[in-house]
């Protein structure tokens, strides 16, 4: 039997700020795992008062904050997202193109001159929110034959899940970047 040492090999992250690496998108699982159950449990009992939280949206908003991807990567994170969510939308395979969307209009936000303020997660949430919950609501009716002045009547919900949703990633934002070690 040889005595020699086996090849050590190392996983070392991608520089802080660079985009995804391994851990980056464990962060991403992670945060989806929580959303999807704070989604089955609180979302569905905040639902009953017309507030309809959407936290696998407050998930990948806070997955870019922390990762800082690229937009081609911020839409990945908005597709993987978009898979836990076929679990329970009401119109399979929309999510796709809504959380993709969504995550772009993050990153987007999150890169631009608005990253330096304190207030970014909170603006950059509610925007990437109201994305993809108006292209929800719109491109839901059109799938489901209704009249676009349904769509009228979903804009409270939408504007209420988007303030929500920029609430608690203003919220956790610190948090999941100090623990994420990324800055």
């Amino acid at each position: 039997m040889s005595t020699q040492n086996p090849e050590v090999r190392t996983v070392r992250p991608i520089a802080s700020g660079a985009g995804l690496d391994i851990s980056s998108l464990m962060l991403l699982a992670t945060l989806l795992a929580a959303a999807f159950i704070l989604n089955m449990t609180l979302g569905n009992a905040l639902a009953i008062v017309g507030i309809k939280p959407q936290f696998i949206i407050a998930a990948y908003c806070l997955a870019i904050v922390a990762t800082r991807p690229s937009h081609p990567q911020a839409v990945v994170l908005g597709l993987l997202s978009a898979v836990v969510c076929q679990v329970t939308t009401s119109i399979p395979g929309l999510n796709f193109v809504t959380e993709s969307m969504g995550a772009l209009a993050m990153s987007l936000l999150a890169g631009s001159a608005l990253s330096k303020g304190r207030a970014m997660p909170l603006i950059a949430a509610f925007v990437a929110t109201l994305v993809s919950g108006l292209l929800f609501a719109t491109l839901g009716n059109v799938v489901m034959g209704a009249s676009m002045a349904t769509t009228l009547v979903k804009l409270p919900i939408v504007v209420g899940t988007a303030a929500f949703n920029a609430i608690v990633v203003q919220l956790l934002a610190p948090v999941v970047t100090r623990a994420s070690h990324r800055r």
